[in-house]
C-alpha cells in the first residue's frame, strides 16, 4: 500500500535484524540479601545493560516485590538501564531494586501521592483538550493543554495544577489540538471514515479479527480494505470514550489469514512475537497508512486524554507522530513486540506533537483475543498481528497513548533510489541505525516535495495490499 505523504521524522531499522525476545531469565533478590543500603556485595552491583523489553519485564517484578516504595521507573536508552523511582526512607528496598540489576533514584513523590493529584485534576479540570500523565523521571505529574485551553478554562487548569504544590505537577501548552486520528482515505474503510488495522488476532470464540482504535469502531459497524470495496469485517466490541480506545472486528470470512507481522514498507515485514507493556523511555515504532513509518519514545504510562468526545483513561503517551487516518495503526518495538494501537492526539508529522496509544495488552485482555493465531489470524495482508502493551508501569497520573497503524500495506520508505539517510536520528534517538530493505524509509525526501508517494494512486488503489491477503 502506498501512503500519501513521506514524514520527516522516520523510522529506519532493517527489518532482517528483528528477532524474537527469548523470554529472559530475570534474577530478583534473593531471601537472604542485606537489609542495609552500606552492604559492600550490594554496592557492587552494577545496573544491567538491558533490552527495552526486559527493563519492562524487570520493572514488573520490581513494582510487585518493592510495594509502596516503588515510585515509578523509566528505561535509559543510552546507558540501556531500567532506573527506578523508590520514595525516601526506604533502604532494604534500594539495596533489592540494585541487586536485581536496576539504577535506584531516591524519590519525594509516591504513586498514591501522585495518583491523588491525577483524581483532583479529574475532580476539577477535566476539561476537553487537555491531558496529565505521571511523568517517572521527573517524578510528576505531566499536564498538557492544546490551543483551545484558554480564558477561564486555562486559569482553571492552572489554579488546579498549582494547587497541588510546586513539587507535583507541571504545566505545557501544544501547539496543536488534541483529536483521534480519524479521516477519508486509504487503509480501512467504514461509514466514511478511514482508518488503520492494528494488529490481527484471534477472538475468543477462534474467529480470525484485528484490533483498531475504538473511535473508529464507533463510528463504523463495517469496514473494507477499500474505499469502494465490500465489507470485509464487522465489530463485534468496541470502547470509546472511558477506560480505553480499541475495537475489535471480526472478519466476515471465517476462512481469512493474515500474518501476525508489520508491514514497514518496501516489501519487508516486522513479525511480531508478542505483546508487552511500555516503558517509559524506550524506543518504539509507529506504522500508519497516512504517513508510514515513524519511530519516537514512550513519554509516560497510564495517561488520561480529554478529547472533545470525551475522556479515556489507561493510554500509553509518546512523541511519535500521526496524522488523520492513522488511527487504530500499530505501535510496536524493534525486537517485535506489540505495543498499542493509535487513539490520537496534537500535531502532525511535520511539526510533530504528543500521540496517545491504547496499550495492547489491556485492549486484548478487555475482548478476550489473543495475539496471532496459528492458521487464522484473520487480517488484512501486511497489517500487524497481535495484540500490545499495555502501558503498565507506575503512572499514577493517567497515560495517554496512541497506537500505531497496521494496515499499512504499502512502501513507507521513498521510492527506490531516494535514500533517506540510513540512522537518522528521531527525536533525539537514533532511530535503528538501518534501512529497511537496503532503502531508508524517507528521509531526505520532503512531505509533499520531491516525490509524493501515493501521487497517481487512487485510495483503493492504495489499500491493495492489505486486501491481497485475504482468501
Amino acid at each position: 500500500m502506498s501512503h500519501k505523504r513521506i514524514p520527516k521524522r522516520k523510522a529506519a531499522f532493517a527489518a532482517g535484524t528483528v528477532v524474537a525476545l527469548g523470554a529472559a531469565a530475570i534474577l530478583l533478590p534473593n531471601a537472604n540479601a542485606s537489609q542495609d543500603g552500606s552492604s559492600n556485595d550490594a554496592a557492587a552491583v552494577a545496573p544491567k545493560p538491558l533490552k527495552a523489553t526486559d527493563a519492562s519485564d524487570l520493572a514488573s517484578q520490581l513494582q510487585k516485590l518493592l510495594g509502596d516504595a516503588f515510585a515509578g521507573s523509566y528505561y535509559d536508552a543510552d546507558s540501556r538501564q531500567l532506573v527506578v523511582n523508590v520514595t525516601a526512607g526506604n533502604t532494604s528496598v534500594v539495596v533489592q531494586a540494585k541487586q536485581a540489576g536496576a539504577k535506584v533514584r531516591v524519590v519525594d513523590n509516591s504513586l498514591t501521592e501522585l495518583a491523588a493529584g491525577a483524581k483532583t485534576l479529574k475532580d476539577r479540570a477535566t476539561i476537553p483538550g487537555t491531558s496529565w500523565a505521571v511523568d517517572p523521571r521527573t517524578n510528576k505529574i505531566l499536564v498538557t493543554a492544546d490551543s483551545t485551553v484558554t480564558g477561564a478554562k486555562w486559569n482553571t487548569l492552572e489554579s488546579t495544577v498549582k494547587s497541588l504544590g510546586p513539587d507535583m505537577a507541571t504545566i505545557k501548552k501544544s501547539a496543536g489540538t488534541f483529536k483521534t486520528f480519524v479521516s477519508g482515505g486509504d487503509a480501512i474503510f467504514g461509514g466514511g471514515a478511514r482508518c488503520s488495522l492494528g494488529f490481527n488476532v484471534t477472538a475468543g470464540d477462534g474467529s480470525p479479527a484485528f484490533l483498531t482504535a475504538g473511535h473508529c469502531g464507533v463510528a463504523a459497524e463495517q469496514w473494507s480494505d477499500s474505499e469502494t470495496g465490500q465489507p470485509i469485517a464487522t465489530v463485534d466490541q468496541a470502547t470509546f470514550p472511558g477506560n480505553g480506545d480499541f475495537a475489535l472486528v471480526k472478519y466476515d470470512d471465517p476462512a481469512t489469514q493474515a500474518p501476525s507481522e508489520v508491514n514497514v514498507g518496501g516489501g519487508q515485514t516486522v513479525a511480531i512475537q508478542q505483546a508487552a507493556d511500555a516503558e517509559v523511555g524506550s524506543q518504539v515504532f509507529r506504522m500508519g497508512s497516512t504517513t508510514g513509518l515513524a519511530d519516537g519514545q514512550v513519554l509516560a504510562l497510564d495517561a488520561t486524554v480529554n478529547y472533545p468526545e470525551g475522556t479515556v483513561t489507561g493510554l500509553i503517551q509518546t512523541n511519535v507522530c500521526a496524522e488523520p487516518g492513522d488511527s487504530g495503526g500499530s505501535l510496536f518495538t524493534q525486537d517485535g513486540s506489540a505495543i498499542g494501537l493509535t487513539s490520537g492526539g496534537s500535531g502532525d508529522c511535520t511539526v510533530g506533537g504528543e500521540t496517545f496509544f491504547q496499550p495492547v495488552t489491556t485492549a486484548l485482555q478487555a475482548v478476550g483475543a489473543t495475539l496471532g493465531a496459528g492458521d487464522a489470524a484473520g487480517g488484512a495482508g501486511g497489517d500487524q498481528a497481535g495484540g500490545g502493551e499495555a502501558g503498565a508501569g507506575a503512572g499514577a497520573g493517567d497515560e495517554a497513548g496512541a497506537g500505531q497503524e497496521a494496515g499499512a500495506g504499502g512502501d513507507a520508505s521513498a521510492s527506490p533510489g531516494d535514500e533517506a539517510g540510513a540512522g537518522q536520528d528521531v527525536g533525539g534517538e537514533q532511530a535503528g541505525g538501518d534501512v529497511i530493505g537496503g532503502q531508508d524509509t524517507g528521509n531526505g525526501q520532503d512531505a509533499g516535495n520531491g516525490q509524493d508517494v501515493g501521487n497517481g494512486q487512487d485510495a483503493g488503489n492504495g489499500t491493495g495490499d492489505a486486501g491481497q491477503s485475504h482468501n
